[in-house]
């Protein structure tokens, strides 16, 4: 048999000594299996004895400890040292352990957390009819930056990849969505009813609730041009907030429509080419000075009289007085009037309020526009959304009139601990099995198939450790059941099994196990 070189070795070495474990352990030590174990709080020893003579004496140990380097050119100097490791020459930098500015870990409480919140995301799409779809994180640059003079532009997670391609990581998920559509064309059958729930990357300031990583719910009403497509993805985001325990006084929509912006700069002969600038300057009303809103409104060329009729217009929070100004015959104020009267007939009135401050960010917004928002103000927008029917021009197709609305996960996180609203999560097992011998592990990994294959969660003890730990390693996952398996009951082919609930203790035949 050749030699074996000392590193090969020391990759057998954990093999060895699991494949050669039992010589590990006397043979002596007879651990009672006894089913009155179950009220005994016994603990088992772990032996860890150094290596003995007759294991030294292996034909796998002794060639390893004499084996010959090839740089020794036969002289026969075996290294006494082959079973460590090469001392590290040079200096190991530390590795940052806290994942990059702005993004998140998610251990075990947190994606507890997480399954849970998406799940009602899921949830409330199902009632609501809609399929979920999802889409690269990755896209193509020009997807995002298409719609040109956005803020998004600046935000974007950005570079060309080993193909010489510009692309970005996805900054929202509306743009992947209008270009699967594009890409299914006829094949569609509209209207479509879309959700998705994807991870999204921003590069911006960060504030509670706002991250450069989160995930975003999205719903998307393909293909149908009236204000109750607008009704229904309201009524779907306060149906998910009742699922939470949230209120209509923790949190209410601001509603309002981009036409009524349409309808003030035509009255002063303001370009349609300025539109979608305005609006980015708009959105900031809340965040900015006004006389920094008047001055960013200057430079992209809106008049001094414009401006102070576009301010008196955005500061309304009545529908009515909006009507006094723009009359009852133009578009926005329908569309409104409609979106309200629906509001009423879905049984969320209560939750909706006009604003025609409210204008979104993004350029693509044609009609209706929406935000959430925390009463008492304490929290960033929560969602937004709205209509959108020139989108699909943007990339060179037919326009279909469409709708939706984003929500991300960190705001309402960040709502549900304010509201003390946040669920106790802990890990959940159906049962535990247990060996009480060490010479048991096999039939304890069999019963757990056994009951793995019945579609039960199991978690086996993988070491031998005395019952008080496995006891409290049951609390600890909230198991239903503990499963002991004993030699005696073993013998018998019996197994243990204690209700931890309610303390209640028997045995049970394995093939009567469920």
């Amino acid at each position: 048999m050749p030699a074996i070189p000392s590193s090969s070795f020391l990759m057998l070495q954990p093999l060895l000594n699991f494949s050669l474990k039992p010589f590990l352990y006397s043979r002596t030590h007879n651990f009672s299996s006894s089913f009155l174990a179950l009220n005994n709080s016994r603990k088992f020893p772990i032996f860890k004895p150094p290596f003995p003579s007759y294991f030294r004496a292996h034909p796998l140990w002794s060639q390893a400890v004499s084996t010959e380097s090839p740089s020794d050119n036969g002289s026969g100097g075996g290294r006494s040292g082959a079973l460590s490791p090469a001392p590290i020459t040079e200096d190991v930098q530390k590795i940052e352990v806290n994942p990059p500015k702005g993004t998140r870990d998610f251990p075990p409480e947190d994606m507890r957390l997480r399954n849970w919140l998406f799940n009602n995301f899921r949830e409330v799409s199902r009632l609501y009819g809609f399929e979920e779809v999802d889409f690269p994180v990755l896209e193509s640059e020009a997807l995002f930056i298409r719609k040109a003079g956005e803020e998004i532009r600046d935000q974007l997670y950005c570079f060309e990849d080993r193909g010489n391609r510009r692309v970005a990581l996805r900054p929202e998920l509306t743009p992947s969505l209008a270009r699967l559509v594009i890409q299914k064309g006829k094949s569609l059958s509209l209207p479509l009813k879309w959700f998705t729930i994807g991870q999204c990357w921003r590069y911006e300031r960060m504030t509670r609730g706002r991250r450069r990583e989160h995930y975003q719910w999205n719903m998307d009403i393909i293909g149908v041009d009236d204000v109750t497509a607008e009704a229904e993805l309201l009524s779907s985001i306060v149906t998910f907030f009742k699922r939470l325990g949230i209120t209509a006084a923790d949190v209410g929509f601001k509603v309002s429509s981009r036409k009524v912006l349409q309808e003030v700069l035509k009255c002063y002969s303001i370009p349609e080419s300025l539109f979608g600038k305005v609006c980015i300057i708009i959105d900031k009303i809340e965040k900015i000075p006004v006389e920094d809103i008047k001055k960013e409104l200057i430079s992209v060329g809106v008049t001094k009289e414009a401006i102070e009729e576009l301010l008196q217009v955005l500061s309304m929070k009545s529908l009515t007085k909006l009507e006094e100004i723009l009359g009852d015959a133009g578009e926005a104020v329908a569309d409104l009037r409609q979106l309200f009267s629906l509001a009423e007939k879905f049984g969320y009135s209560d939750w909706i309020q006009f604003d025609a401050s409210i204008v979104r960010g993004l350029a693509y917004y044609t009609g209706i526009v929406f935000e959430g928002f925390d009463r008492k103000g304490k929290l960033r927008a929560v969602c937004g959304g709205g209509r959108y029917d020139r989108l699909f021009s943007t990339f060179g197709a037919d326009d279909v009139p469409a709708c939706g609305f984003g929500f991300g996960d960190a705001v309402i996180v960040e709502l549900l601990k304010e509201k003390g609203l946040i669920p106790e999560l802990g890990m959940q097992v159906e049962n535990i099995v247990c060996a009480l011998d060490l010479d048991l592990q096999g039939a304890a990994a069999m019963v757990a198939t056994i009951l793995r294959e019945k579609g039960l969660s199991v978690d086996l003890v993988l070491e031998s450790k005395p019952l008080k730990w496995v006891f409290k390693r049951a609390v600890r996952i909230n198991a239903e059941r503990l499963i002991l398996v004993g030699k005696s009951e073993w013998q018998r082919g019996m197994v243990g099994v204690k209700i931890l609930s309610t303390g209640e203790q028997y045995e049970v035949k394995l093939d009567e196990l469920k």
